[in-house]
């Protein structure tokens, strides 16, 4: 019979899980909690004996969960939901908080917004750790499965249980080397020259290539990248432009040239998206209300035409009226 029983579970050990199952390696699962990897192992050891299972097996060079790992997973998570409410009954404290927050978010947002969200928040909670991931296209499960705690993001996932609020627009620009062509000045010019553009994985490109492609509108693309760091090499020296946000001017693409499309075309929202269980959390409502403050001031301090806007709280399928 197990020395173990249900009491022998706490937070940590269902944390643990969580970070095994979403990093897929106890390594990489062991810096992300701060512990070493034999700590890891030990109370991995713990739980199976607890719940009486392998909960990993190994996969290539990997692990991956059972069955009964992936069914005790969704149970973790709501009995740590659990524990976060019961504990944010006293009064929250940055000061006295000592955590990983976790934020998805594309190259343009990250640059532009986070690293003056750190020191802002930071100064107020010395104990926060910020771990930025990409968040490509993102899904209500990148949410869900508490990948994040935040998304920025243009795209917020279309699901009941997602929540968003819009921070900022700004406008589409066309970004091209001065030193080797003229801007583009009529939709004609434009359709003619060879484009470069930023494809997200699953295939997912702007917004922009959508809205023009239901116009008919079909461009030449002769590169597509992961990210906007990816374009300035493209456009240097060459005759490709980009249609893009105008204020990648201000950093990645501040050594091209900027002209306005030369056609009427959608603005590009920006969104803060969260999941509806930390709606009602104390230091996640802290963290929405800190990144809402830094949005003007990173902004004021960047070229561009960007108009912040602040419709309030909505679900995402308010995105359909956008």
């Amino acid at each position: 019979m197990s020395q173990f029983d249900h009491l022998d579970l706490d937070g940590h050990l269902l944390r643990l899980l969580l970070a095994v199952i979403e990093e897929g390696s106890v390594t990489h699962a062991a810096h992300r909690l701060g512990v070493t990897q034999s700590a890891v192992s030990h109370l991995l050891d713990k739980l199976r004996a607890i719940v009486g299972d392998p909960l990993f097996v190994k996969s290539g060079r990997g692990i991956v969960p059972t069955a009964r790992a992936q069914a005790l997973a969704a149970h973790a998570r709501m009995l740590l939901d659990e524990l976060r409410r019961f504990s944010s009954a006293v009064e929250f404290d940055p000061a006295k908080l000592s955590a990983l927050v976790t934020i998805a978010a594309n190259d343009l947002q990250r640059d532009l917004l986070l690293p003056s969200f750190l020191r802002y928040v930071r100064a107020q909670a010395p104990g926060l750790t910020l771990r930025v991931i990409p968040s490509g296209a993102p899904t209500a499960e990148l949410l869900r499965g508490e990948h994040c705690q935040l998304v920025i993001t243009p795209r917020p996932p279309d699901a009941s249980d997602v929540l968003q609020k819009r921070l900022f627009e700004d406008s589409y620009r066309v970004f091209y080397d001065a030193s080797a062509r003229n801007a583009p000045a009529t939709i004609e010019e434009y359709l003619v020259a060879d484009h470069v553009t930023v494809l997200h994985e699953h295939l997912r490109p702007l917004d922009i290539d959508d809205v023009l492609a239901e116009r008919g509108v079909r461009r030449r693309f002769v590169a597509q990248v992961q990210g906007f760091s990816g374009i300035g090499p493209f456009l240097r020296g060459s005759a490709m432009i980009a249609t893009l946000p105008g204020l990648l001017r201000a950093h990645m693409l501040r050594d091209f040239a900027v002209a306005p499309v030369p056609f009427e075309c959608p603005a590009m929202p920006m969104f803060m998206v969260w999941h509806l269980r930390h709606q009602a959390d104390p230091m996640h409502r802290w963290l929405r209300q800190q990144l809402e403050i830094v949005v003007a001031p990173a902004l004021a301090t960047r070229p561009g035409e960007a108009v912040l806007a602040y419709p309030g709280l909505k679900q995402s399928q308010a995105l359909k009226a956008v």
